[in-house]
């Protein structure tokens, strides 16, 4: 029962090249191929086409880039109010520093040129622990790499009798 339908598919997909020969339809596949080939370069050069044009990407984003341009001008416009804020307001800040730095001296004249208070000792340390471990081994690394670039010069010791000859 299985072969029957089988043997009917054979025969349907054989009717249509039953009187051709093997050479037509050899030709007639290449055809086929060749077109379905030609039809899959032009999509890929409508497609190449497509990707480089600025135009039409420029068309379908152009919600997204109007956006960003918005942004960008109200980062900028922000960015110099707050520049000509700061320079407007430059000497009240001045003025009210020095206060700060004369009312600290009142308090400790002991140490008017020092910051001990704005950074506790831990810190401190800690950071200078860090300083001299990075000029170490910077150090270190500019040393390997100087032998590494200059060749030693190694003086060879010649033998006292050569000198005579």
């Amino acid at each position: 029962m299985s072969q029957a339908p089988e043997s009917d598919i054979q025969v349907a997909d054989h009717a249509i090249t039953r009187r051709m020969g093997d050479r037509e339809q050899v030709e007639q596949t290449a055809d086929r191929i060749r077109d379905e080939l030609l039809l899959t370069l032009e999509e890929l050069d409508r497609r190449r086409h497509r990707a480089t044009d600025v135009r039409y990407h420029l068309n379908q984003n152009r919600d997204l880039l109007v956006t960003v341009g918005a942004a960008a001008l109200v980062v900028v416009g922000a960015g110099v109010g707050f520049a000509i804020y700061r320079a407007r307001h430059h000497d009240d800040r001045v003025r009210r520093q020095r206060r700060q730095a004369l009312s600290r001296a009142w308090e400790h004249p002991e140490r008017v040129a020092t910051s001990v208070e704005d950074k506790p000792l831990g810190a401190e340390l800690g950071r200078k622990l860090v300083m001299i471990f990075a000029t170490t081994l910077a150090t270190a690394v500019a040393r390997n790499s100087m032998q590494s670039l200059v060749p030693s010069r190694a003086i060879a010791k010649v033998p006292a009798d050569a000198d005579k000859k």
